[in-house]
Order: structure tokens, then sequence, then C-alpha cells
């Protein structure tokens, strides 16, 4: 009887939603066709893949890419190249958008409020691919922008930046901060206009200053969407926009723009082994695992902000 009265309350309560199920459709969809279905290629980490055998009649070799890759003397210079990045990424770059809301928030004069949004958000929109021509325009040595505000200065206007290992991680920092900020700010700009109004009208009649409404009003009530953020963005220390640096890296940063994203492209793509890069990919893909259930358990052990 209770079962019975369960499976009742299941479908009305589906009958009763049915245009928001239907809504969530397309993303489910999406999400078993284009992540969960090809989960089963996490097989060929495991075998000796043969595009004439498929993945049902290659050969199983168990863990040997595993060990292969553990052993290479590429392994400490990638897994360190990754960090560094991610950490640039995930870590260093986290605050700018929170930083851009609260800005963008403080502003009153709406038509100037939109225009300043719009400006921030153009570039996420922009490929890879323009956005690294442009730096490349702009920093080229003799010609470009910033050699000759160099030049004029009484510097050296010849220093080829983008071929440099020095400026690299100053041009992949200025890069993502550029094209990311705005875009990445939309969340934390919706959380904050879910705070009560009351409260800054409350503060204002207290006398509180702009800094202090921002600091003990608008912070506390967005920490909880901060926290789930950087919780997530933590998963990706292991991983890397390997289309951004395929386009910076250059012979002069090679060293340090090497990551692992850019070596399973390399050694699956080109060398056409897919069972080794697979098996790198996977290996990437458990340590996010991992990142984020630690930070996740670490967060609700210590503050009430978990994912789960």
């Amino acid at each position: 009887m209770a079962e019975k009265n369960k499976k009742e309350r299941f479908f009305s309560r589906l009958a009763e939603f049915r245009v928001l199920y239907f809504m969530l459709l397309p993303a489910m969809v999406y999400y078993i066709i284009f992540c969960y279905i090809p989960m089963g290629g996490i097989a060929m980490a495991f075998q000796d893949f043969n595009f004439r055998r498929g993945i049902f009649g290659s050969k199983w070799i168990g863990f040997q890419y595993f060990i292969t890759f553990f052993t290479s003397y590429d392994f400490p210079r990638l897994l360190r190249n990754t960090l560094v990045i991610g950490f640039i990424k995930c870590i260093i770059e986290f605050p700018f958008p929170i930083i851009l809301a609260l800005m963008l928030n403080e502003i009153h004069n709406e038509q100037f409020k939109r225009v300043t949004q719009t400006i921030s958000y153009m570039p996420y929109f922009m490929s890879s691919v323009i956005v690294v021509t442009m730096m490349q325009r702009l920093f080229a040595p003799e010609t470009g922008i910033v050699n000759s505000i160099i030049g004029a200065l009484g510097g050296d206007r010849s220093t080829f930046f983008m071929m440099e290992a020095k400026y690299f991680y100053q041009l992949l920092f200025g890069m993502d901060i550029w094209k990311n900020i705005g875009y990445s700010s939309i969340i934390y700009l919706a959380a904050i206009s879910g705070i009560d109004a009351e409260l800054y009208e409350a503060a204002e009649i207290d006398g509180c200053s702009k800094l202090k409404k921002m600091r003990f009003i608008t912070l506390p009530g967005i920490v909880g969407t901060i926290g789930i953020l950087f919780i997530l963005n933590v998963g990706s220390l292991v991983s890397s926009n390997y289309q951004q640096l395929w386009l910076l890296r250059t012979p002069g940063n090679m060293a340090l723009a090497d990551t692992l994203d850019l070596f399973v492209v390399r050694v699956g793509l080109s060398d056409g082994k897919f069972g080794y890069a697979t098996a790198i990919g996977l290996v990437q893909g458990f340590a996010g695992l991992i990142l984020v259930v630690i930070s996740n358990k670490i967060a609700r052990k210590y503050t009430d902000i978990s994912v789960w």
C-alpha cells in the first residue's frame, strides 16, 4: 500500500510540474548523448586499442598505460606545469569576477551599468584564436603597440613577449582575466540581486557606508555561492584550456606551456595512441573528482557550505 502511494505521489508530482520537466529534457538528452554514453570509451585506457577490432575486440593490457605514464620522463614536468597553470586559473583568478560583480552592483546609473556589463561580457564570446592573434599584434617586436610605447619611453622595443618564457604566465593571466571576468561575474550578480533590499535600507538608515554595506550585507549574502563555485573550481586544478595553451605555446615558452591536456591531444590525435591518451585523461578526471570530494568535505566540516 505504501509503495502504491509513493508511485501515485510520484506521477502526480510529475504531472504537476510537467512543463518544468519538459524544459529539463533537452539538457538531460544532451548529457546522456555527449557525456554518459562516451564514457564507454574509458575501456580504451585498459586496451591495446585497434580501430579494426574496436573496443570489444581489442586486446586487454590492464594498467600498462598508467604504469608507463607515471614512470615516464614527461610526468613530473607535465604535472608541475598543469598544477601551476591550474593554480593561476582556479585560485588566483577566482576573486576577480567577485570584485567586478561588487563594483557593478554599486553603479546606480542603469544605462552606464548596462553598457559596462556588455563591454565586460563581449570578450568571452570571442574565439581564443582571435584573442591570441590580437595579442600577437599587440606584443609584436618593433611594430606592436606595447613595444612601440616602450620604445617611445626610451626602452628596448625588440622584446618578443610571446616567445620568452618569463612573460608566459603574465600573458596567460591577462588573457584569462580580460576574456572571462565579465561572463564569470554574472552568477555573482544574480546572487547579489537575491539579497533582500530591506537590509540595505536598514543599513543606510543606520548610517552605514557603501563599504560597510558591501562587507556586512553583500559578501555574507553571496558567500554560499562563492563557496560552492570555489569547491567546483578546485576540480579544475589538474586540467587547463588546451585550445588557449595550444595557441599561446611557442618554442620559447614550451617548457612552461606543455600540460597534461596538451600532451593528451598530442599523443592521442597526432601520434594515434588513443588508449594511452585515454588513460591520461582518466587520471585527470579521477584526480579532479578526488580534489572536489576532499575540498567539499573540508568545507562542510569547518563551514556550512558544501555542494552535497
